[in-house]
């Protein structure tokens, strides 16, 4: 795994051993920010369940003014530390540990992010927590993008319960998908 584009380009990222985390390959890496390409310089970004943080990585090296970085595991949060100070982008990120939901719900008060990037384990319901968790928080404002990746057998419909409006759902193969949402 590497990042894509930017300042960082071509710079080989770390990823967390074992199978608890399933990095985003290169190739949907690249579709998702062909997608994001206007919306990245000088954004807020809010990458949860970060994994190894290559998402928010990639926007930091595409030019996106801040990054933070949320996972539960000490392992990716090591890993996330490691490509920042790696990839020379750590002056403008921000790494948390901790339960994702709960640390959401802590940043209420702080300013909106432009794109919140969430990859939570699939089929647990988890987006939806922290859906709710956005739900009536500032850092997700009324043009704040909400991007999750999630499985195929996924169903949004508690999104739109939720107050969430679906923009556009981008599948890849039979896995996986992108949703993007906004505040309806």
């Amino acid at each position: 795994m590497r990042v894509i584009a930017g300042s960082a380009r071509s710079l080989p990222l770390r990823t967390v051993q074992g199978m608890d985390t399933r990095p985003t390959t290169d190739r949907i890496k690249e579709t998702l920010f062909n997608i994001l390409t206007p919306k990245i310089p000088g954004c807020r970004f809010l990458d949860l369940f970060a994994g190894s943080g290559a998402i928010g990585i990639e926007a930091l090296s595409r030019g996106a003014a801040h990054a933070a970085f949320i996972d539960s595991s000490r392992q990716a949060v090591n890993i996330i530390r490691q490509n920042l100070n790696f990839t020379h982008l750590t002056e403008n990120s921000r790494v948390i540990a901790g339960d994702v939901v709960r640390n959401v719900t802590g940043m209420d008060g702080e300013r909106p992010y432009g794109i919140i990037f969430m990859d939570p384990p699939y089929d647990k319901g988890l987006e939806f927590q922290v859906l709710e968790a956005l739900k009536d928080n500032t850092i997700c404002g009324k043009d704040t993008l909400i991007i999750v990746e999630a499985s195929q057998e996924t169903d949004f419909a508690k999104a739109e319960e939720l107050g969430y409006k679906v923009e556009r759902v981008k599948e890849y193969g039979k896995k996986n998908k992108h949703v993007f949402l906004k505040k309806a």
